[in-house]
């Protein structure tokens, strides 16, 4: 079977002029990702693993290199355009949820169908409470949940949009082990059943190694790029 070019980065590098010091986060990145893969990101403070998210997240752009996203050429794209692809294709998850504090559980998860101006937004908020398994909490504050309870709506919340790729950065960085192994469940469980790509950063190697395929970042080149059993 073939597999379908989601994202593709060829030479790509990026340079943060910062005064007389200029620092090479990312250097000359080569990197293919297939629909339907789910792939963590591991590195060490520093490495260039939080610049690459945000350059496939279409965040921040690369400073030299071409980087197509579902067959488009990313450096062609004004912010309009860039925000486009943020809204339509990308679902992010965040260490910290994110989530407003005086929005309900199911008001949070319909804030980009919001943004983006989509029509039946109460259903879809609806529906992918339920994917994660949270139709019974729809009416909670975030102070009212748990952290994994949390966590889990802030990955409803990037679901909503119906995104073809999940963003999640440390998205386990703040729970407890059994919270961690349901997020982690459901972010599989997502990828298995509905085809999402999946591209996870983390630093804890036990979720590294649940990913079908681990790449390693060190200095802003990757060192690993390894499937995993």
């Amino acid at each position: 079977m073939t597999l379908s070019t989601l994202i593709n980065l060829t030479d790509v590098s990026k340079r943060y002029d910062m005064g007389s010091v200029v620092v090479n986060a990312l250097a000359g990145i080569n990197l293919t990702i297939h629909r339907g893969e789910f792939i963590s990101v591991t590195g060490p403070s520093g490495s260039g693993k939080s610049t690459l998210m945000n350059i496939l997240g279409c965040l921040d752009v690369p400073t030299s290199g071409d980087f197509y996203f579902d067959g488009q050429d990313i450096s062609q794209l004004n912010d309009s355009g860039l925000a486009t692809i943020r809204n339509k294709m990308i679902g992010f998850v965040f260490q910290t949820y994110n989530l407003l504090p005086r929005l309900t559980a199911l008001q949070n998860v319909e804030l980009p169908l919001i943004y983006g101006n989509v029509r039946n937004r109460r259903r879809l908020a609806s529906e992918a409470l339920n994917k994660v398994g949270l139709s019974d909490r729809g009416d909670h504050l975030p102070a009212e949940l748990s952290g994994g309870q949390q966590q889990r709506v802030g990955i409803a919340r990037a679901l909503a949009t119906e995104p073809s790729v999940l963003l999640a950065d440390e998205p386990t960085g703040n729970l407890d082990s059994h919270s961690t192994s349901e997020i982690i469940k459901i972010i599989q469980d997502l990828n298995q059943s509905q085809d999402l790509t999946v591209i996870l950063v983390t630093h804890e190697t036990e979720i590294a190694e649940l990913a079908n395929r681990s790449i390693n970042i060190v200095d802003g080149s990757i060192v690993e790029d390894k499937r995993n059993n």
